[in-house]
């Protein structure tokens, strides 16, 4: 069931991005989250996508699909310079003190942290310090998948 789950949001993701539109995650639902949440808890795996700087390109194309098992898929696209979609699969890492999130990949590759807020990420650096600079908003990924139960389609 799990595996079916997984591929169906994955499909939706890539969908998603290939079509530029919403994709579906997997209701939050009711959980215990102590482990991942502070007093001001808000309920933060699903789907995050941005339009992040680059220096040698128009921009990185980031869709990042948190789940609920503590596993995420990082989706890239350098726009203007390849049509290539770069994927990336780990687990991450909730710092309930800092409010942030460690992406740490399968693979072995460099760890990604940000800072969550309410429906959206912000890019740290290698230090988990906020990006400065004139296009430090930029590294911001918002929440688009805000799914909600299907209407009931009683009475027919």
């Amino acid at each position: 069931m799990r595996i079916v789950r997984l591929k169906v949001l994955l499909t939706s993701l890539a969908l998603g991005i290939a079509f530029g539109g919403p994709v579906q995650a997997e209701n939050a639902g009711p959980q215990d989250h102590a482990g991942h949440h502070g007093s001001d808890s808000f309920e933060w795996p699903g789907i995050y996508n941005g339009f992040l700087p680059c220096t040698d390109c128009a921009g990185i194309k980031t869709s990042l699909a948190l789940n609920k098992n503590s596993s995420y898929m990082l989706m890239t696209q350098f726009a203007g310079k390849s049509d290539r979609e770069f994927v990336e699969k780990g687990k991450y890492r909730w710092d309930d003190k800092s409010k942030t999130i460690t992406l740490t990949p399968k693979n072995g590759g460099a760890s990604h942290v940000y800072l969550v807020g309410e429906n959206a990420l912000t890019q740290l650096d290698e230090h988990g310090n906020r990006i400065s600079g004139k296009q430090a908003e930029r590294y911001q990924l918002r929440r688009t998948d805000f799914t909600q139960q299907a209407p009931s389609h009683g009475g027919h």
